[in-house]
């Protein structure tokens, strides 16, 4: 089976080669669409209220593979459900549509003479990628005030999977007082 490529070739935000014709049904983007990996977006009791919103926010610019928000996914949901059962709701805010493409270069005795003169080779889709901005939210997390340490813990861990630095941001939920009117 063959390997995944060093993300570090996907990593930078640049615009996808797209083909472009001066007839107009001919403008498509020819290949279709990978699978992408991530099983669930929403995660525990969405329709509960809590104290307490934390975010997982990012502090570059980027593309981040599917596999990467999933296995994000997978151990922030997992340090939560161990500890407090379905009591928060996480949230993963992106959407992989970002299509990544490899332009598989022969390999072995005359290749060569095969893989030279590609210079806007367009490739077949391998994978797929959200693109994500300074200051973007990759994962919400609804939480009780209680539970607010365990919610950072988990979003810390979420972090470490990701391939950029990343920060947790803990916003308050305000009080809105109800007022009789005179």
């Amino acid at each position: 089976m063959a390997r995944i490529r060093k993300f570090s070739a996907y990593q930078n935000l640049k615009r996808p080669y797209t083909r472009i014709s001066k007839f107009n049904k001919l403008n498509f983007v020819r290949g279709g669409f990978p699978h992408i990996k991530i099983i669930k977006f929403d995660m525990g009791s969405p329709q509960k209220e809590y104290d307490q919103t934390i975010r997982l926010v990012t502090t570059r610019d980027l593309n981040i593979r599917h596999n990467a928000l999933e296995s994000g996914r997978m151990v922030c949901n997992r340090v939560l459900e161990k500890a407090i059962g379905k009591d928060y709701h996480l949230r993963l805010k992106l959407y992989p549509f970002h299509v990544l493409r490899e332009n598989a270069a022969a390999t072995g005795a005359g290749a060569d003479r095969v893989s030279t003169g590609m210079q806007k080779a367009y490739g077949k889709a391998i994978s797929c990628a959200a693109r994500l901005f300074t200051g973007q939210t990759i994962f919400e997390l609804r939480i009780n005030a209680v539970n607010s340490k365990l919610g950072r813990t988990a979003l810390q861990r979420a972090a470490s999977k990701m391939p950029c630095p990343c920060r947790v941001v803990v916003v308050e939920k305000k009080k809105v007082a109800v007022t009789a009117a005179a």
